[in-house]
Formats: structure tokens, sequence, C-alpha cells
């Protein structure tokens, strides 16, 4: 197949990408030079930005699009309008934040999405924008569009650090701050399993909306991958309470990853995964996407800021702010 992806150097666009290329297809890639614009020199590179040189792709033709970097309706309508023209299928890249109920657990794909007048937050915002993209795609190729709203996307190249900070903790070994409880339930997807997916659902040509987030695991899963791993780290395991994370200001998911409060929007993190491992979604063993993103992550210096994470002053502060705490409510 001959496919054109608009992006393609930054953690999704990267993997599929690489995905595309491994099963031996021809890629072209859409995208402004900003991440990485040496990589896949093998392929061929129209640079631009899409909101101003949608005339760079004009008159050229491909089996499937695969959009990752819509956002904004408008400029979604811009790109669909010219490339219904040149193209039969048009995967678009969504988000699970499109829902308009996350605080539900084991939502599906006809859950209902948030509506623009309805979002009262810039994250709601960015979902129900996602939500409009989605419609203007399914406008425009009423016959081949193909949604996917990922949830948490984890791996190599993820700079969000939102899963890498516990692969780079455990590393460090020392006493680790872990949110209870032990069996908290948790989603995610490696990158690399999801580009993959998605490559072979526009290989078959497959239409309709899919949701991906993974299987299902617990924070305790979480951190013995992690130490797994590391063997020859000494390491001591501190679980503390949602009660003593809230009291203490302690920042959900950015500052401690994969840690959300029981009355916030648990749902993106236990999703009903069902239609997306019914169509050939497989996903690798959890150690084996610690290790990679751990390795990745050494490959970036001690000099890079992770924008995820609890800082080391921080977390020694809260440690001893939690013995304290146990010792007063003995």
């Amino acid at each position: 197949m001959n496919i054109l992806i608009l992006g393609g150097t930054k953690f999704l666009g990267r993997a599929l990408t690489e995905a595309a290329l491994t099963k031996g297809h021809r890629v072209t890639l859409f995208h402004r030079g900003l991440y990485d614009a040496a990589a896949f020199p093998q392929v061929h590179h129209i640079l631009g930005d899409r909101n101003t040189d949608l005339a760079k792709l004009q008159d050229i033709h491909w089996d499937a699009v695969i959009d990752t970097s819509g956002y904004e309706p408008e400029s979604v309508k811009s790109t669909t309008d010219m490339l219904k023209k040149q193209a039969k299928h048009y995967t678009f890249i969504s988000t699970i934040s499109a829902y308009a109920d996350l605080k539900q657990v084991q939502l599906d794909e006809t859950a209902a999405v948030l509506k623009l007048e309805e979002a009262a937050d810039p994250g709601q915002r960015y979902g129900a924008l996602k939500a409009e993209c989605e419609q203007v795609v399914q406008a425009a190729f009423p016959l081949g569009a193909l949604i996917i709203r990922p949830g948490l996307i984890v791996g190599p190249y993820d700079a969000s650090d939102r899963f890498t900070y516990w692969p780079a903790r455990l590393q460090r070994g020392g006493e680790v701050l872990v949110p209870l409880p032990k069996e908290r339930k948790l989603q995610f997807i490696d990158v690399r399993d999801l580009a993959a997916w998605t490559i072979l659902l526009i290989e078959q040509g497959v239409t309709g909306t899919i949701h991906a987030s993974g299987k299902e695991y617990a924070m305790e899963d979480v951190v013995e991958a992690c130490r797994s791993t590391d063997n020859d780290v000494e390491t001591t395991i501190t679980w503390v309470t949602e009660e003593f994370l809230v009291e203490k200001g302690v920042g959900p998911w950015m500052e401690l990853p994969l840690w959300l409060p029981s009355d916030s929007l648990i749902g993106m993190l236990q999703l009903n995964n069902a239609k997306a491992f019914q169509s050939g979604l497989t996903t690798r063993a959890l150690v084996d996407t610690v290790k990679d993103t751990r390795a990745w992550d050494q490959g970036r210096g001690t000099e890079m800021v992770r924008v995820a994470g609890l800082k080391p002053e921080r977390e020694q502060e809260l440690l001893k702010a939690w013995h304290e705490w146990k010792l007063v409510r003995k």
C-alpha cells in the first residue's frame, strides 16, 4: 500500500511509520520538520504545515491516510476536503478524552462523546474538539473512515513521561512512594502495539470507531515488572493511601503518574477493550515495555528535564510525612 502519514516522526507517528515500513508499505510523511526531521531517510518527506501548505499534497494519490496531528475541526476539514479526492481510506487518531463521562468504568465505543459547548475545562475542550474532528472525517469519508481512540500510550519516545517515570524511578532504587491500592486497575498500550494494530486495520480496510487501551494491570504489576528488570538495585516500596496523597496536595496523573483519585476520571484507565482485541489487537509483555522504555529514557541523558513524576526532594518530603502521618493515626 501507499500510505500518507500526517506527522510521522514523533512518538505514535514514528511507531506508525516503522510499522508500515516493516509490512513493506510505501510511506510519505507530511510534517513540519520540528521533531527528528532526519528520521526515516528512506521515505519521502514533504515538509509543511497542514494549515498553510496543503497545496504540497495536491494531485498525489494514496491508498490510505493516517492523521496523527488533527486537533482543530477547521484544519481537519481543509485536509479531508482535499484528500477525499486522493485517497479511499482515512484513519483519524482521536482520543478516549472524547468521551463525555470518564468517571464511568468499562465504557465501550457507543458511549456519548463530549460536545464543545459542554466542555468546562481545557482537558474537556481537547476531547470535544477531537470528537468534532471525528465527525468531519466521517462526513468526508463516509465509506472509508477509521476512528481510533487510544487511551494512555506508553513506550519508547514517550516524552510525556507519564509511564516512563516508573521504570526510571525503580531503577534508581531506595525507598519508592507508590499509591495504594495495590490492586488499582490500570490500562495502557505500548505505542508499537497500537501502531502495528492500526496498520493491520488499514490493510483490512476496517472502518468505524474503535478505542484501544491495552490489557488490564494492577499497580502492583507495574511495580513488580519494573523491579524484575533491575535485580541488582535495592528497593523498598512504600505504599501510601489516597487519603494521604489528597491531604498533601499531590497532583494526580502528572506529578504522580498512573494515579487518579477514586472520585476522578478513573474510566480513563478502565475501558472495555473487547472490540479492539476482537479486531486483532495484540500486546507485548509488560516487562518488555518496561525494558525498552527504560533503555530509551537512559539515552536521553540525566540533563533532560522529565515533565512528569515526583521530584526526588518532593518524594523524600512525602515519605517523611507519610511515616509521621501513620504514627499519628495509630
